[in-house]
């Protein structure tokens, strides 16, 4: 098979049909042999009466219904475990992105052999204060954070091969940074191509200015699961050492000097009422604690079980 175009969608009954016969005229005229997964994540309108509409009439619609809203991440996890295309391409169901730009990304992954490729909305019809601006701030500091150079993390419209999506784990709130996640994996060919953007023909939105909020938090999480995920005993262990360290050497100097001062018969005062003795205490207390987090961090690591992120109740 060619293609799996995999589509998270929550509440979006007016674009489904139009989106299926859109998809449907580019598969045709390309002639490709293709599969389209709508996850739908807990709508309550009439999307997955839709979909199962939609499967009954076409052979190549598959769905997976969730029981309620688990969040985009969690439905493009459930996506990429269905998804059996050699390429796999990810867009929105709310007719933004358009399917006009599937041949390409899919030659860009087939003949040039990239392992993902980003759209980038780079004339975006979205209001300008609002996602624009914030979009372009979110997008400079994933730049200098991941080291992966591409101009709009967030665009849906993504291709990759089968390879990556099965070797990379999307929870959370991290469908932002799959580029990330797949470089992190050791897919390094990353490449980018602009996407035409149109306005959203129906409905609203189902994102508000908390995204980016969310999303800046999730780039701070994602610099440190790159960086020490795999060994968090290599950054708390180190700055609990440098802490305890620095806390017993103060409180060495604290007690040695008391006891030179007495030996010399100079007045002195109780370790006690010496400021510096808590703020040595302190700091060897914090670098215990930091030390604990590490080695607990490395224990939960070691045994931590795969748990769902995510309920089913129905699959086309």
């Amino acid at each position: 098979m060619n293609l799996s175009i995999v589509i998270p969608l929550l509440n979006e009954e007016e674009s489904l049909v139009e989106l299926h016969n859109w998809i449907l005229k580019v598969m045709t005229v390309h002639k490709f042999s293709y599969e389209i997964v709508f996850i739908d994540d807990g709508s309550t309108d009439k999307s997955w009466s839709i979909i199962e509409g939609l499967s009954a009439e076409n052979p190549s619609v598959k769905g997976i219904h969730f029981l309620k809203n688990f969040g985009k991440s969690q439905a493009l996890h459930a996506g990429f475990a269905k998804a059996e295309g050699n390429v796999i391409i990810t867009m929105d169901a709310d007719l933004q992105d358009s399917p006009e730009e599937i041949p390409e990304l899919y030659d860009m992954i087939i003949n040039q052999n990239f392992d993902l490729v980003s759209g980038w909305k780079k004339k975006r019809f979205d209001s300008v204060v609002s996602k624009n601006l914030p979009s372009k701030l979110f997008n400079w500091a994933a730049r200098r954070t991941s080291g992966v150079e591409l101009n709009d993390f967030n665009c849906g419209l993504k291709a990759y091969k089968k390879i990556v999506v099965k070797n990379i784990e999307v929870s959370g709130e991290m469908h932002r940074y799959i580029p990330v996640l797949a470089k992190n994996a050791g897919f390094g060919k990353i490449g980018e191509k602009v996407v035409l953007h149109q306005a959203r023909k129906y409905g609203v939105t189902k994102f508000g200015m908390d995204r980016f909020i969310n999303g800046f938090l999730d780039l701070i999480t994602i610099w440190f699961l790159s960086r020490f995920g795999k060994r968090p005993m290599h950054l708390f262990g180190l700055l609990g050492s440098i802490m305890f360290v620095v806390g017993f050497l103060a409180t060495l100097s604290i007690i040695i000097i008391k006891l030179v001062k007495l030996n010399s018969g100079y007045e002195t005062i109780l370790v006690t009422n010496n400021p510096l003795f808590y703020i040595a205490l302190t700091a060897m207390m914090i670098g215990t604690q930091l030390f604990l987090a590490g080695f607990l961090g490395e224990i939960i690591l070691r045994t931590k079980n795969n748990e769902e992120r995510y309920k089913i109740s129905k699959v086309i």
